[in-house]
């Protein structure tokens, strides 16, 4: 050890870096003397900057911690929101599909009125062609008859059985 302070004082006398153990000489007391005058002076300088800045710290902590909060309450009412809308949403949907069945059901209860008056007018218009194919028919047949009666009868009427038969029927009046 006594070899390496030889050394620094060595170095330290030719002007190169090494250990100087002369107090006086190496400013210690002038650096002692510079940092008690900082630290007595600059306590209450240094102690504002730092306490102001502890105070502006701890006061965005708290607006931190209040951001916080109030997202925390707002994530809460959104998330509500959210439940509510869903469930909203699931009563629409079940009165929708309610709605489709009770108008799939009034459409085909109507299908099938419209279905049975068809059917009816259907079988009433067949019915009307059916009295009126009847009612010419036997008018054809009225009219045939009258045709073979008015030809039989000239044929087996003559002039004196037209008389006759004139006679007779004033007779029963």
């Amino acid at each position: 050890m006594e070899t390496v302070v030889l050394l620094a004082t060595e170095a330290a006398s030719e002007g190169e870096f090494g250990f100087n153990f002369d107090i006086l000489d190496s400013n210690l007391i002038n650096l002692a003397i510079l940092i008690g005058v900082l630290i007595y002076f600059g306590r209450g300088f240094l102690g504002k900057i730092l306490s102001e800045r502890r105070a502006s710290i701890e006061q965005a902590i708290t607006d931190a911690e209040q951001r916080q909060k109030q997202a925390a309450e707002t994530l809460a009412q959104q998330q509500q929101k959210l439940t509510q809308a869903q469930a909203e949403a699931e009563r629409i949907r079940a009165e929708a599909q309610e709605r489709a069945k009770a108008v799939t059901a009034q459409i085909e209860a109507q299908a099938i009125q419209d279905v049975e008056r068809m059917k009816a007018a259907a079988s009433q218009e067949m019915d009307g062609e059916r009295e009126r194919a009847i009612a010419s028919l036997r008018a054809q047949a009225v009219a045939m008859a009258l045709e073979r009666s008015e030809v039989r009868l000239k044929e087996q009427l003559d002039h004196s059985a037209q008389e006759q038969l004139i006679d007779r029927s004033l007779a029963l009046l």
